[in-house]
């Protein structure tokens, strides 16, 4: 199982506060560096079934590092759960606000 967080263009993060978009102090899509992450458990029943692909989450990150909020942005409803759980146990490098990043999580029903 895999994951990449995807790097926002300066545009979109330029736009959104220049717009104020959402009226919040997230900076958006902002890359992070992961301090420890959880890999995924495979849920059972989606192994069985053969359901594999990826889930994209918005992750919400505080300025310490957790991770206070996941938002699924796609997926397969068998896989979104474990991703989830599996990402919000993860510990993001401090940093001085806090952020929002998408995250891809692959699940591989052949690498299992």
């Amino acid at each position: 199982m895999a994951t990449r967080i995807r790097k926002s263009s300066s545009l979109l993060a330029l736009g959104s506060m220049v717009l104020g978009v959402a009226g919040t102090a997230h900076a958006v899509n902002v890359h992070r560096a992961i301090v420890s992450r959880v890999a995924p458990v495979y849920p059972e029943l989606a192994r069985r079934m053969h359901v594999g692909g990826k889930v994209v989450l918005l992750v919400s990150v505080d300025a310490n590092g957790t991770v206070s909020n996941t938002k699924v942005e796609s997926g397969h409803a068998l896989l979104a759960p474990a991703a989830e759980d599996a990402v919000k146990r993860w510990h993001f490098a401090p940093a001085p606000a806090p952020t929002e990043s998408e995250i891809d999580v692959n699940f591989d029903i052949d690498g299992q």
